[in-house]
């Protein structure tokens, strides 16, 4: 069994396929998930890379409501595969995977992407709000609203 930080790890690798794929950062992140796994089997690595792309394609072809579907099993999927191979090593050996992992997800991390949902949006990166001639700008946080002050009426001005 994977302690937390293992297991948040494998969930972390799971999203990161599902996200990635269908868009630029795929051919990076695909060779790195496949050699990771691979472990330096050229056959392993090779039956990994079909295994994403059968993913991948999956994920592209899915529309509608089945997609979110399609989104939700491919990542446990992708989780449960990476936690099999973390449980499957010693400890030394699941030591050494965690940080290829952990560093392979650092590295292939989409900064400054930005996804939208109902009712709120998820920003990888920094985030600059302003407002310019006039214009207004602002950003809800849950109960915290940050945008520009009323004007002052002749009262105060």
């Amino acid at each position: 069994m994977l302690d937390q930080a293992m297991a948040a790890l494998a969930a972390a690798g799971g999203a990161a396929v599902v996200q990635a794929a269908g868009t630029d950062m795929w051919t990076g992140l695909r060779k790195s998930v496949a050699s990771w796994f691979g472990r330096g089997d050229e056959q392993r690595e090779r039956a990994e890379l079909e295994r994403l792309d059968q993913a991948a394609n999956e994920l592209d072809t899915a529309e509608g409501a089945g997609a979110e579907q399609v989104r939700i099993r491919q990542q446990a999927a992708w989780q449960v595969r990476i936690e099999t191979l973390l449980e499957s090593l010693d400890e030394a050996g699941r030591a050494r995977a965690s940080e290829e992992l952990r560093a392979l997800l650092t590295q292939h991390a989409r900064y400054g992407e930005v996804s939208v949902g109902d009712g709120g949006q998820a920003v990888v990166g920094n985030v600059t709000i302003f407002a310019d001639h006039g214009s207004a700008a602002a950003w809800n946080m849950g109960n915290v609203t940050l945008g520009n002050p009323p004007q002052p009426g002749p009262q105060q001005g």
